[in-house]
């Protein structure tokens, strides 16, 4: 999942360390634009990844941590490319 995360343009992630979820920095998006609206936090991006692609996943800030998302895979393969693909393309389309 790591691996697959960190291919996609934007997000950097580091390997877990036995939990069922990852952190991944989404630094390099903050300030970017979806639907004409500015990217602002990792509340804002992941809003906006909901509302537009219907993929949940949690605002790092919850945890500390600002501009980075948790994303659980605690859920089946199928699923998870599944979302991987809807963050890659909601990322591909956004505008600086």
């Amino acid at each position: 999942m790591v691996e697959r995360i960190n291919s996609i343009d934007g997000i950097d992630c580091i390997e877990p360390k036995g939990a069922f979820y990852v952190f991944a920095d989404i630094s390099k998006i903050i300030g970017k634009k979806s639907s004409g609206e500015e990217i602002k936090n990792s509340v804002d991006f992941c809003e906006k990844l909901l509302q537009e692609y219907k993929v949940a996943v949690v605002p790092g800030a919850a945890f500390g941590l600002e501009n980075h998302i948790r994303l659980s895979y605690a859920t089946s393969i199928e699923n998870i490319e599944k979302g991987l693909d809807r963050i890659s393309n909601y990322i591909n389309g956004l505008k600086s």
